[in-house]
């Protein structure tokens, strides 16, 4: 998922360059959003780990 928002950044750059502002808005905005999904998923998947501890040995 952060790749996809890498690429989505760099789509978001390279129309800014050439002068395609309404592309460039949307796809920062996508890339803005795969971010902070990314980044809540990543928080909710430590505190889960956190919480679940080591497993008992065999």
């Amino acid at each position: 998922m952060l790749g996809w928002a890498l690429v989505f950044f760099i789509v978001a750059i390279i129309a800014a360059f050439f002068g395609f502002g309404g592309v460039a808005s949307a796809a920062s905005g996508i890339a803005q959003i795969l971010f902070f999904v990314f980044l809540a998923l990543l928080v909710i998947s430590l505190v889960v780990h956190v919480l679940r501890g080591r497993s008992p040995p065999l």
